[in-house]
Parts: C-alpha cells; sequence; structure tokens
C-alpha cells in the first residue's frame, strides 16, 4: 500500500528520562513501554498498546476495566486523573498493595 510505513504497536523513541525495560515513557503525547532500558537522551523501542504489567501507584486498588493515568512525576500507573495522562484500563484486579499492575495500554493519543 502506498505510504504506508508500519503498524505502529512498536516505535522508536529518544529517551527523556532513565527508563527500565518494561518501564513507562511518556515522549510529548505518544506513552510507551519501553522494551529494553534505555538511558535519557539515548535511542530505544517502545510498545504502544498491549496488555502489560507496569509499576503502579501502591495504596490503590483496581477493579477490572477501571480508566489508568499515567504519573510522569512518579513513573507509575494511578487511578487518578488530575494533572496525568490517560494510557489505558485496569486489565485486572489489583490489590491496594501491589506495586505492579496488569494494565491494557490502548495506544491512544494523550
Amino acid at each position: 500500500m502506498r505510504g504506508y510505513i508500519q503498524d505502529g504497536d512498536t516505535l522508536p523513541f529518544v529517551a527523556p528520562y532513565d527508563v527500565a525495560a518494561g518501564g513507562g515513557v511518556l515522549v510529548g503525547a505518544i506513552f510507551l513501554v519501553a522494551i529494553a532500558a534505555v538511558l535519557t537522551g539515548k535511542g530505544g523501542q517502545g510498545r504502544r498498546r498491549g496488555v502489560m504489567d507496569i509499576a503502579k501507584t501502591t495504596g490503590e486498588a483496581w477493579t477490572q476495566g477501571q480508566k489508568l493515568y499515567w504519573d510522569n512525576a512518579a513513573k507509575k500507573l494511578t487511578t487518578t486523573a488530575a494533572g496525568n495522562t490517560l494510557v489505558g484500563a485496569a486489565a485486572q484486579v489489583q490489590a491496594a498493595g501491589d506495586a505492579v499492575g496488569r494494565a491494557m495500554i490502548t495506544g491512544q493519543i494523550a
């Protein structure tokens, strides 16, 4: 097909901060989950959508389907909308004490 480049599920990015493999990174309006660790200013690859285990804010219980937001200051998923970026929904129930949550990242543009 003319003009087609790729499906866009995996994208290259330049890290605005150090990010661990499996860590979230907000690059402008695009939220990605790093495939491998990337240092600030270096290039890497990230997944833009899918179901993934990502660091979550402890003290918050999740219900399946609950909207999830990226807290770029804490570098974790949260249920708090104010000041954060909508990135997907909880793929399963998570206990308040869980440090990692299973999230369905939707790939929408912030």
